[in-house]
This record gives structure tokens, sequence and C-alpha cells, in this order.
């Protein structure tokens, strides 16, 4: 008996109902009672898989010529490029090593562009130990001179702990000394108590902003919490010889005012002139001679008071700093402050969170030919009166006294 027809109509061949791609290959068709069996003898679907799977290599060898192609270019460019400039490298091996290490520069001076307030005042000289330790007993000895004490002890009044500022995060207290450093100083202490992270990112209108700059002064606190600061912080202050930091004063208030503080020209100065002004017929602004006078005077305390806190730029350091009264770590002199900030940093135990910044050159250095031309045509009798007043300054830290002027 025939087999009856497989149900294709459709005229393919196909007992599915469907035409097989053309790859396929069905060559038998076996009948059972009452079973069809469709037997595919290959080619069947996996040829299919195969010719995928072979153009997907195809595919990824052309990918591979043309990475390769274009980074041979790439080297040889860099090799070219090499030779113009005159790099000795021969082979490509060399030109892709100082392609990376070029690489690495770029990407450590990205990371460490802004290192905290970097500075070349890093070492600290082995010898300044003994330096600070012979300032130190120079003080104390003027300290205990009883010849001296009315030019040399200052009591602990409000007016001494509103100079000193606190760091109570590093336990650092820091008396002001205007004309000596002290901005840089206060950029310091700003960055170590979090207000900003690195020194160049302070804005100068806020350095001298007591109100914003989040440096607390120490009469802020209670006669406990300034008793137990005064005894367990680290303190410092810095000196200056004094008349030079006079001439300063006198140049950046008066004549200057980077700062425009107009009440010294409008306030301080008319005051000043009112009283030491000799020759009233004068109609000049406030001079030199006008204002040795004034702080030579034994009876300036009553002008002081008129003018209120902005004396703090001319007052005495026993006025400023009470040191007689207030025992310091270390006091840092601005004729070496290359040396003294440094050590100054570690003493205190924050030379790896923060330095000083840099110094220009020959900024910090004694300048007599400054104070012999602001000095000249000061008669001896103000001068011996100023440096009166001053006689403890020169003592308690070493400056030698300014005999040359009377000579």
């Amino acid at each position: 008996m025939s087999a009856p027809p497989c149900g294709n109509t459709s005229g393919t061949g196909s007992p599915l109902g469907f035409a097989p791609p053309h790859d396929y290959l069905y060559t038998t068709r076996l009948w059972k009672p009452g079973l069809l069996v469709y037997t595919e003898q290959q080619k069947t679907w996996n040829t299919h898989k195969q010719w995928l799977m072979s153009e997907n290599m195809r595919h990824r060898c052309l990918l591979l010529v043309v990475c390769g192609w274009v980074f041979f270019t790439l080297l040889f460019v860099l090799f070219i490029k090499d030779k113009e400039y005159g790099t000795k490298s021969q082979t490509f091996d060399y030109t892709v090593t100082t392609y990376i290490e070029r690489l690495k520069l770029q990407e450590e001076s990205l990371l460490t562009y802004k290192k905290p307030t970097e500075s070349p005042l890093n070492e600290v000289d082995s010898h300044w130990d003994a330096v600070h330790i012979e300032r130190l007993s120079l003080l104390e000895n003027v300290c205990k001179n009883t010849s001296l004490k009315n030019l040399t002890h200052s009591s602990i009044t409000k007016f001494v702990l509103d100079r000193i500022f606190v760091c109570d995060k590093h336990k650092i207290l820091f008396c002001q000394t205007p004309k000596v450093g002290n901005t840089q100083w206060k950029k310091v202490l700003i960055v170590l108590n979090g207000e900003y992270k690195f020194i160049e990112d302070i804005p100068e209108s806020l350095i001298h902003n007591h109100e914003k700059n989040g440096l607390p002064r120490l009469s802020s606190y209670s006669p406990s919490e300034v008793s137990e600061r005064l005894n367990t912080y680290f303190k410092f202050f810095i000196v200056r010889d004094p008349f030079e930091r006079l001439t300063s004063a006198f140049k950046d208030k008066f004549l200057k005012n980077p700062r425009f503080e107009p009440w010294y020209k409008y306030k301080i100065a008319p005051a000043i002139i009112q009283k030491y002004r000799r020759n009233r017929t004068e109609t000049k602004g406030i001079q030199f001679d006008d204002f040795i006078r004034y702080l030579g005077d034994p009876n300036h305390k009553w002008l002081d008071v008129k003018i209120g806190e902005s004396i703090i730029h001319w007052a005495t350091y026993v006025e400023l700093c009470a040191p007689c009264e207030i025992k310091y770590d270390v006091i840092g002199h601005h004729e070496t402050l290359e040396k003294d900030a440094p050590y100054i940093i570690k003493k205190a135990g924050i030379n790896h969170l923060v330095s000083y910044p840099q110094i220009p050159p020959g900024i910090t250095a004694y300048n007599r030919t400054k104070i012999d031309k602001y000095f000249t045509g000061i008669s001896k009798r103000d001068v011996k009166r100023l440096a009166a007043r001053f006689r403890g300054d020169f003592k308690l830290f070493g400056y030698a006294e300014p005999d040359f002027l009377l000579n």
C-alpha cells in the first residue's frame, strides 16, 4: 500500500508546510504505521550556526588588524616626534616608556597641585634649640631685674587677652604683635581651625575680620578656661627690632594704608598733630617727628585711650603680650623668621598639617639704612625719650639699643 500524501500542498517539498533554507538538505522520508518520522541528515541548523560563527571571527580579525594599524601608526608618530626634539631613543619600546613616564608626571602634578600650603621652610635648623633656650634664658633674667620692672612687667589685662588668638583643636596660643608678619600666622591658625583647607584659599579681606575668620581671642573665655589654656597650651609670639617696627607701622598706617583704614588719617593723625606738632603753621599731614614725639611722651596714655585699640601697632611687646607674666614656649624673631617659622611649627606639633607661607628673600632682614632715613632730623632729645619707653623691649629680646642715632 502506498503511503498517503504528507499534507504539503504548497509545492515546496516540505512536510511542514514551509520551505527550509537553501543550505539545508532533507534526504529521506521514513514511514511507520500510524507515525510519521521525519529525519534530517545534515547539513541542518548547525550548519547555519557555524556560518554565523565564522562571520563573527572574520569581523573580529578585521577589527584587530585595524586597531594594530592605528597603534603602530601612533608609535611611529611618537618615534618621529622624539627624534625631531633630539630624543636619543632608537626603539619603539623606549618611546612608549618615555610617553608613559610623561603621563605619570602630569598625573602627579595634578594630584599635588594643592598640597597643604607648601613652603620651602620645611627643615628645622639642628642648632635652633640652643638659640631659643638662650632667648628664653635672657628673657627670664631680664624679668628678674628689679631695676627694669616698670619697663618689663605688665598685668594680664583684657587688653593682653584680646591680643592672644586661640586654636583649641591643636592647643596653641598666639600673641599678636603687629608689624612683624602676623598676617601669615593668622592664616596658619585659620587653616588649623578648619575654616579653610589651604592658605591660598583664604580671602585677604577675611584675615583681619575677627568676627568672621574663626579665630577666637583668649578674652572670650571664662577665667578658669583662660588659666587652663595659659598653663597647658603651646604659646608663642614674634618680635622685631623695636625702632624698625615703628617705622613700618608709620609707613603702613599713615603713608600707604593698604587696607583702607581712614580713621588713621581722619581721626588719629589730627589728634597727634594737634598735641605734638611744634610748627603750628605747617599744613602737611602727619610727619614722622610728630609720631615720635607722641610715642616718647611719658604722658602718652591719655591719647592712647582716645585712639583706642589702634595703638596695638606701636604699643610695646610688654604691653601687648606680658612676656614676664606669661611663660611662652617660643619667641621668634622677625629677622630670623626663615628659621624660626619651621621651628615654631614643629614645636607646636603641626608640621605635618601646614607650613608657613613662603617668605620673599631679604624681606625680614634688619635694615639700618631705613631707620637712619626715617630718623634723619629727629632731635636727640626725642630719640632718647623714645628709646627710654622701648628700653624694656630692647633688653628682653636682645636687641641693641640705637646709640648710633645719638652720635
